[in-house]
């Protein structure tokens, strides 16, 4: 377990308190909360920018073999050096 140790104005600090909401328990749930809510906030940005990227062209099945024939040569060539 970890200590954490904050800095709050007095008068915040003592309202705080008085709400209970400076309890362990009270604090680990905000903070995992706040950390989902961070999750998804990122995920949605996340997609947004890759909704904004264009769309790359449709490949055929060739296109895409001819692409995994020429990654494999590669990492083959890697490899040998």
């Amino acid at each position: 377990m970890t200590t954490v140790q904050i800095t709050l104005p007095d008068q915040l600090a003592q309202e705080a308190q008085r709400a209970g909401l400076l309890s362990p328990a009270k604090l680990e749930r905000w903070l995992r909360d706040q950390l989902r809510a961070q999750r998804v906030d990122e995920l949605f940005a996340a997609m947004d920018r890759m909704a904004a990227v264009d769309e790359p062209a449709v490949m055929s099945p060739e296109e895409v073999a001819q692409e995994i024939a020429a990654m494999r040569a590669e990492r083959r060539a890697k490899n040998a050096s």
